[in-house]
């Protein structure tokens, strides 16, 4: 006699996990989307748009108020000026992503800082003039590279490097990414990943392509929008070179949130670096000088980049989102993130081969996100779990990327999603 596939959990032992988990207090900060029913919706869709915390409305009706009340004053004279608004939480935005508070700065959005960066640290010469990344790579970050490539009179066919996976495997091996460095290195401008892949949710080992990258001769670069607020990031001690973010994901921010970036100090102190240069990446000391600084002096550190002053009322929510982050740590969101996503793991494991993984299963290698593969009608799974209201991503042509969030999604919620799935299994 064969065993079967392991059998799904009990709704009870579900509740039991969440009622024992510390961090489960934490979905009462945030305002959970409600179905027709009135019922609370399943939401797994945290690594595409973040729940809305709580505190979110009240803190933008503030700003509004001393807008309306002061004026132009209230750059320097509102409850939290808006001059100096980001000090408010530099510190924070600094430990969500393992950084000193110099190597960060919340500004623009996630390929408009990629620009600016590799403006800076994209600097073809000689034969050394390719830009190699991840495939698949979420595809504005390829247009951004392909567009630098050209800016510089290369050829993206040539100059543009992509790895994928071996023939017949989901995700990209450690070693494939190193060998390549070392082979190719004296030809690689810029190394340029994702901290965690868009598609199939694998997490790359910062700090080994880091240190491969920097022996040839290369600078490293990450695009975090899967990875901030998600993996315990150490940018800083990774010796990352540069990092660009969104905050609207993971960061739980808003649509179209203000994005984050990093660079490394080394670099913020060096002020000959080649950048685009706008009067709010100024010394704040001479900044408001205007028609009077000739010559722009940058900010040191990672302010040196910014161009315009930022937008207060797309500020607001990270500052509301990032309190809650400090609250919980990231470490023990990680952590709970691990039970969380492992626990998924472990009831996909009761539909047996009806479903394929293809993420890491080595929980060190894979954030948040599952991406699950479909044997049967992936359309009849995407409208099941949307009549079931169960929110995910579906990514042609059967792919369903799942992202169980610590900060609010649940064991019950896990469970949920799986019961949805073997019932779709059994009529099939």
């Amino acid at each position: 006699m064969t065993n079967g596939p392991p059998r799904l959990p009990d709704l009870e032992s579900a509740r039991a996990l969440d009622r024992e988990d510390p961090l489960s207090r934490f979905r009462d900060r945030f305002a959970i989307p409600k179905g027709p029913d009135g019922g609370e919706l399943r939401y797994f869709c945290g690594n595409s748009l973040g729940l809305m915390p709580l505190a979110v409305p009240d803190a933008l009706a503030e700003e509004c108020r001393d807008w309306g009340a002061l004026g132009v004053n209230g750059h320097f004279d509102a409850k939290h000026p808006w001059y100096s608004y980001h000090d408010r939480f530099r510190d924070r935005g600094a430990r969500l992503v393992g950084a000193l508070p110099s190597e960060i700065v919340y500004m623009n959005s996630l390929t408009v800082n990629l620009h600016l960066l590799m403006v800076s640290f994209y600097r073809p010469e000689g034969s050394r003039r390719k830009i190699l990344g991840e495939a698949p790579a979420f595809p504005s970050d390829t247009y951004a590279m392909e567009s630098q490539v050209r800016f510089h009179g290369g050829d993206p066919a040539t100059d543009l490097v992509q790895l994928a996976p071996r023939e017949g495997e989901t995700y990209l091996r450690d070693a494939d990414i190193l060998e390549t460095i070392e082979r190719d290195g004296a030809e690689i401008a810029l190394v340029l990943f994702s901290g965690v892949n868009f598609y199939t949710g694998q997490a790359f080992d910062l700090k080994a392509i880091a240190a491969a990258a920097h022996a040839k001769g290369c600078i490293f670069g990450v695009d975090l929008a899967h990875a901030a607020g998600n993996l315990a990031l150490t940018l800083h001690d990774d010796d990352v070179d540069f990092a660009a973010w969104c905050s609207y994901k993971y960061g739980n921010s808003g649509p179209g949130a203000i994005a984050g970036a990093f660079v490394h100090e080394r670099h913020g102190k060096d002020p000959s670096l080649p950048r685009f240069a706008g009067w709010w990446g100024n010394d704040p000391e001479t900044r408001f000088r205007m028609h009077l600084n000739e010559t722009f002096i940058p900010h040191v550190g990672a302010e040196g980049w910014q161009l315009s002053n930022p937008p207060i009322f797309s500020m607001t929510p990270i500052d509301a989102s990032l309190a809650l982050f400090d609250e919980a740590t990231m470490p023990a969101l990680r952590e709970r993130s691990k039970r969380l996503t492992g626990y998924l793991e472990t009831c996909l494991a009761t539909l047996g081969e009806s479903v394929e993984i293809i993420t890491p299963t080595n929980p060190d290698r894979r954030g948040a996100q599952l991406s699950v593969r479909f044997k049967s009608d992936p359309s009849a799974v995407r409208d099941a779990l949307e009549s079931a209201g169960c929110v995910c991503d579906f990514r042609p042509p059967d792919v369903i990327r799942v992202a169980p969030t610590p900060l609010y999604n649940t064991f019950e919620d896990v469970l949920s999603f799986v019961r949805v799935l073997a019932e779709v299994g059994a009529k099939s």
